[in-house]
Parts: structure tokens; C-alpha cells; sequence
């Protein structure tokens, strides 16, 4: 039994790669761990991977990459992703890792012979924590798409549920993912934060700050870039700078009006992201996050984090001491807290150093640990 991961015939499985996320650099990350694994997605997007490590990995997609226009409406396309996840064939590896958000967890392998780890992201956002968020989604505005939306996001609520015993064993990316699997699947986890990129960001020297604060994300409804335009559209004397892509960009860039305090920069480079993150004053974090990517990688630039207190900054942020919470996802808890982290002071060793917990290494060596455990108690391989 002295196999190493190299010899260990190892699947990775995640829903889609189409952005580069933190469940990516999850994925990338596992890549490090399995050089050998090949990859299994729904669709991938060659063109927005091409310096990353998952592209050295063999890809199989479904039958999802052949929709015509798949990257535009791939969205719209829910119904479809347990059909598409149930084609693939797996017999051949030794251990499977899903990457979860949505069904790759519901991956068919054989539960005698093969070990399936799931690294949960989050239960399927759609039909649980974020279901009334997504409800109000303007593809649903027709009355009749609403109550067909309806049925079947309550369909795929009860397909969650069945395949949710498929997987040997959950890894839980926070304590509120966490409570998640616990609640909706009635299952057990381990908590493995997601790896961080840490050395990456912390600055070489003195960095001086310059007087804008920051808010990067995908520009997706739940992640609430509209409360920091609405903010920042009161808070005329302050500037924002608000870095990312979605289908919310052209109603963010609508509602921002004529604002010159508030700048849209798009997708930029990693190289770009991080100057301008190590330059802001502040990062602005409005979503209620199952972990967070970004809040740890600004602490590891020396920037502070203004944060909605729910969710995974929970275990990220420290109040008063890395950042500032707000209570409620409303301009006035926002405006509050900004003005408190105004005249509040932050020392950038302790940002940094509360990081580091988080980096991609930790991570590896977590995984792999656990990996190597399972193996060992269960006999397989």
C-alpha cells in the first residue's frame, strides 16, 4: 500500500470552467496535488484557462459543450446539469474528488470499489440557501416561466437530496458550509479551508495607500455590488473602484448613472488586481459568502476589509482588528461602517499574519492528509 497521488488513478470533477472563481482555484490547486488526474466538467471555456495549470490536465465535458452559445445561456440551462453529470463514466479511477457547488457531487461511481471525496463549495445555491434570491432572477418575470421555475427548482431540490448519499465523504470549504450539509443533507463534514494564494499578494515593501477603496467580485446578484453602488452614489466624496464581470454589469453601470466617484475597470490581469488591491484603502464586501475568497486575499495585500457579517468572513475578518462588519446588507449599515473604519487604525503585519492561515500550502498538505486517511480506513485502493 505504498502507492504515492501519482500513481493513484484520480478523477476531478467540477461543475463548469468558465471563469476563473475560487472554486477554481480550487480545482487548480488539486491540479498541484493529482499532476496525473484528468478533469471532468459540464463545459469548459479553453480561451480563459490557458496560463492556468488545468490546462495541462486532460479535459472530458458533456454533452452541454456542443450548445450552441453555451457560454451566454449556460445559466438557463440548470434543468439539464443532472443528466449531463450522470453521462460520464468513471470505472476506471481509484478515487473521484468532486468539486461542489451545484452536481458534481451526484457523480455515479461505484461506492465498493471506487472512494468519492466531495470538496463542497456550497449545497446547490439555486434550491436552498440562495433559492429566493434566484426566484427573483428576471428570467423568472413571466408568470408561467415562474411557476414552471418553480417546479423545477423543487424537483432538483429533492434530486440534491437523493444524491447526496453518493458521496464516501464530505470536505466542508467553511463552518457555514459546513452547517449547510449538515442541515439539507443530514451528513457529517470536515472543514479544509480553500487555498489562498497569500505569498502572492503581500507586498514586497511599504505600499502607499492611495484614496479609493476597492470591491472585486463575479457581478452576479447575490454578491450585492448594487448595495456599494447605491452607497457610494450617497457617499459623492469617496471613490470606488469596482473590478469583475456578470450579467449584472450593464444594470450596475445603468444604476451608477453619471457617478464619477464610482469606476467599472472590468476584467483586469492578476497582476493589476493585485496592485490595485494592495493601493485601496479598503475592500468592500457585500455578498453573504460561503467562504470568501477575496476579504482573505485583500488582508494579505495589507488592505483592510468592510464586510457583511454573515457567512464565511465570520472565520475570515476580525473585527476591529482585520476590518469592520456590518450588520445588515442595507446602504446605512454599509455607510456606518465605512465611516467607522475611518477612524479606526490597522496594522498591516496583523492582516497579513491572519492571511496566512488561509494559504494555498496549508491547503495542499489538509487535502492531502485527509485523502491519505480515508484511504487508509476504508481499505480501498
Amino acid at each position: 500500500m505504498s502507492r504515492t497521488n501519482r500513481d493513484i488513478k484520480t478523477a476531478i470533477v467540477h461543475e463548469w470552467l468558465v471563469e476563473k472563481g475560487g472554486a477554481e482555484k480550487v480545482v487548480e490547486a488539486l491540479c498541484e496535488i493529482y499532476p496525473k488526474a484528468d478533469i471532468f466538467t459540464l463545459f469548459y471555456k479553453k480561451e480563459n484557462f490557458l496560463d492556468s495549470v488545468i490546462s495541462k490536465h486532460k479535459i472530458y465535458t458533456s454533452f452541454l459543450q456542443k450548445v450552441p452559445r453555451i457560454f451566454k445561456i449556460y445559466r438557463m440551462l440548470l434543468p439539464f446539469y443532472p443528466i449531463a453529470i450522470k453521462g460520464f463514466n468513471l470505472k476506471k479511477y481509484d478515487v473521484i474528488i468532486s468539486s461542489h457547488h451545484a452536481v458534481s457531487h451526484g457523480i455515479k461511481t461505484n461506492k465498493k470499489k471506487q472512494l468519492h471525496i466531495s470538496y463542497t463549495h456550497t449545497p446547490m445555491r439555486y434550491v436552498w440557501s440562495g433559492y429566493n434570491e434566484y426566484i427573483k432572477d428576471p428570467i423568472f418575470s413571466n408568470i408561467i416561466i415562474r411557476v414552471a421555475g418553480k417546479i423545477m427548482l423543487n424537483l432538483l431540490r429533492k434530486w440534491d437530496v437523493s444524491v447526496s448519499k453518493r458521496p464516501h465523504f464530505y470536505i466542508a470549504n467553511s463552518k457555514e458550509v459546513k452547517r449547510r450539509i449538515k442541515k439539507y443533507y443530514k451528513r457529517e463534514s470536515t472543514v479544509i479551508y480553500p487555498p489562498v494564494d497569500v505569498e502572492k499578494l503581500i507586498p514586497s515593501g511599504k505600499i502607499r495607500k492611495e484614496d479609493y477603496y476597492i470591491a472585486v467580485s463575479r457581478l452576479v446578484p447575490y454578491k450585492k455590488t448594487d448595495l456599494i453602488v447605491k452607497t457610494f452614489k450617497i457617499l459623492k466624496n469617496r471613490k470606488i473602484k469596482i473590478v469583475g464581470t456578470g450579467p449584472e454589469f450593464n444594470r450596475l453601470l445603468k444604476m451608477a448613472g453619471n457617478a464619477k466617484n464610482i469606476e467599472f475597470l472590468g476584467w483586469v490581469d492578476d497582476t493589476k488586481k493585485i496592485n490595485i488591491i494592495q493601493k485601496a484603502r479598503a475592500l468592500i464586501f457585500a455578498a453573504h459568502e460561503d467562504f470568501g475568497i477575496v476579504p482573505v486575499e485583500a488582508q494579505a495585500a495589507g488592505t483592510p476589509v468592510i464586510a457583511y457579517a454573515k457567512g464565511g468572513v465570520l472565520e475570515t475578518v476580525i473585527d476591529g482588528k482585520t476590518g469592520i462588519l456590518f450588520e445588515r446588507q442595507a446602504v446605512n449599515s454599509l455607510i456606518n461602517a465605512i465611516k467607522r473604519f475611518e477612524s479606526a487604525n490597522f496594522k498591516t503585519h496583523i492582516l497579513i499574519e491572519n492571511a496566512k492561515k488561509f494559504s494555498k500550502e496549508r491547503f495542499k498538505r489538509e487535502f492531502t492528509n485527509f485523502v491519505a486517511k480515508k484511504i487508509k480506513e476504508t481499505g480501498r485502493i
